[in-house]
């Protein structure tokens, strides 16, 4: 039927792909869904649309992976500041033991381990020593404590420290803290343990830092009786100059200083930043050398332990496995290792610890991560002779040496900033969440014309398409089940009339009680059904 004269076309609904084109921001779409037939024109455009709409996907999901992959960069930086906290400066002496501290008991429980001595060669290591020999009868200890032991017998800093000054004033052994490493006994200064606070310097350059004056004592040196792998044949001590979060590892990372030389060390500090996963692999959660692994879990990264501790560094990590595998395989840890087990005996650092730890280090078995932040420092070392001929006889009678001694023991550490500037070193994200949304808004305004309140503009139609054609689907069909109920129910009505006649022959007022109502609508989408037996 033919709308009336004067009535232009019925509105088309909503959800009308046309009706959505029309209104659309999406560049190109009304173009494509226009009135009328299929034209060249309109292919044309459909095919434009969809080369743009595919070259836009491609685009976004390139920068998607791109950013999937987590690239960092490194930035170089170089700061100025108006005063620096001095590192922590560890000293030890070349020499682990004093000769004149040595025992017959002590060569008796260490001889094999620390000096490679067998028995019989103990009579002879003492005369070496300039130490009597064993007395008749003599019965070693029943125990043997090694923290004792090198305690004891590792050189006292009150004997080697001849002069101290920080910034001109003057400092001493209650500067330095007592700390254990695979070198022996050897002293930290500016540690900050028990809460002392660090020394910070306003300017660089000399005399505005730590200047010391050792004596190496080179007359306590135990004699070389052996060509072993870790016997010293050098003279001075170890120094290494690190951050106070950090334990030493001299050993490894100290430098020399000789007797007869004052050393001058320039330092510049460098802080470094690094990524967590997933753009880098830093971590910055402390271990604990007492927490219990499972042994499947034993090489890999230690896990963190459940209590506070302290700050994560590389070097800790390290020493925390280190000492979780010895302690692991020999119930017991070196002196120089973190934690609560008790210290190995000589009999177990011969038989177990040495080489489960030559073993380890071989493997290079620890999987320790870098630290999220840590400061290091860069140093620059020179030398000059000392002393001076004009000098020598003043310090021997300063105090009460030959002038021999001096020159043979006695060396200079000058530690200074070479200046108050610092570099950064850090690791940055390459690609953050706002350049990705960047990148795929302007490859979305570039190819498609589209922009966030387009995206909005295609939700709104797909909720429009929902309810229109699936919701009224189900309507019409739930409403379609009831109208043949209803049709049901009358013909039912009606055959029961036809079959009882005369139980009412006369006209019978409409009960209200047993009424059926129907009522269709025109569209015959609205059904009504009130029934009541």
């Amino acid at each position: 039927m033919k709308p009336p004269a004067g009535l232009g076309e019925a509105p088309r609904p909503a959800s009308d792909i046309r009706v959505f084109a029309s209104s659309c921001t999406l560049h190109g779409l009304g173009h494509v869904f226009g009135p009328g037939g299929l034209t060249p024109r309109r292919a044309l455009w459909a095919v434009a649309v969809l080369l743009s709409l595919g070259t836009f996907l491609y685009q976004v999901a390139e920068r998607v992976r791109y950013y999937g992959e987590f690239h960092h960069e490194t930035a170089l930086d170089e700061r100025e500041s108006h005063s620096l906290v001095f590192p922590a400066v560890t000293l030890c002496n070349i020499n682990p033991l004093r000769r004149s501290r040595l025992t017959p008991n002590d060569l008796h429980w260490a001889g094999p381990t620390l000096l490679g001595l067998d028995p019989a060669e103990h009579a002879s290591y003492l005369r070496a020593l300039g130490r009597p020999p064993a007395p008749p009868g003599f019965m070693p200890s029943s125990t043997f404590d090694m923290a004792q032991f090198y305690a004891r017998a590792g050189h006292s800093l009150e004997d080697m420290l001849l002069d101290c000054r920080y910034r001109g004033q003057p400092c001493g052994p209650a500067n330095f803290t007592l700390i254990f490493t695979r070198m022996g006994r050897c002293y930290t200064f500016n540690s900050g343990t028990d809460g002392a606070e660090l020394l910070t310097t306003p300017r660089g350059g000399t005399g505005n830092g730590l200047e010391i004056m050792l004596d190496v004592q080179q007359d306590e040196y135990l004699p070389v009786w052996s060509d072993k792998e870790d016997t010293p044949f050098e003279v001075g001590i170890r120094a290494q100059i690190h951050s106070q979060e950090e334990p030493p590892i001299i050993d490894q990372l100290g430098f020399g200083a000789a007797p007869g030389y004052q050393t001058f060390v320039s330092c510049q500090q460098q802080q470094l930043s690094f990524l967590p996963p997933p753009w880098g692999d830093c971590s910055s959660v402390s271990l604990d050398p007492d927490f219990e692994l499972e042994p499947s879990g034993l090489l890999d990264h230690p896990s963190s332990s459940p209590g506070p501790s302290s700050p994560y560094s590389l070097v800790g990590c390290r020493l925390a496995c280190e000492a979780r595998y010895v302690t692991r395989k020999c119930g017991c840890r070196m002196i120089h290792m973190p934690g609560g087990a008790p210290v190995c005996s000589p009999q177990q650092y011969k038989d177990c610890a040495n080489p489960a730890l030559d073993a380890m280090l071989r493997k290079d078995a620890c999987a320790c991560p870098s630290p999220c932040t840590s400061t290091r420092y860069a140093k620059e070392l020179s030398m000059v002779r000392i002393p001076s001929r004009a000098s020598a006889r003043y310090l021997a009678r300063k105090y009460n040496r030959s002038e021999a001694y001096i020159t043979e023991n006695v060396l200079v550490l000058d530690i200074f900033f070479e200046a108050l500037d610092y570099e950064t070193v850090e690791q940055k994200a390459a690609y953050e969440v706002s350049e990705l949304l960047g990148d795929i808004g302007g490859q979305m305004g570039l190819f498609i014309g589209a922009s966030l309140l387009t995206i909005l503009e295609i939700f709104d139609y797909l909720c429009e398409v929902f309810q229109d054609r699936v919701l009224r689907y189900f309507w019409n069909r739930r409403c379609s089940q009831r109208h043949s109920s209803i049709n049901l129910l009358q013909e039912g009505l009606g055959g029961h009339q036809t079959q009882v006649p005369h139980l009412n022959p006369g006209p019978r007022p409409p009960n209200p009680s047993c009424a059926v109502a129907k009522t269709l609508s025109a569209s015959h989408r609205t059904c009504y059904l009130v029934t009541r037996l």
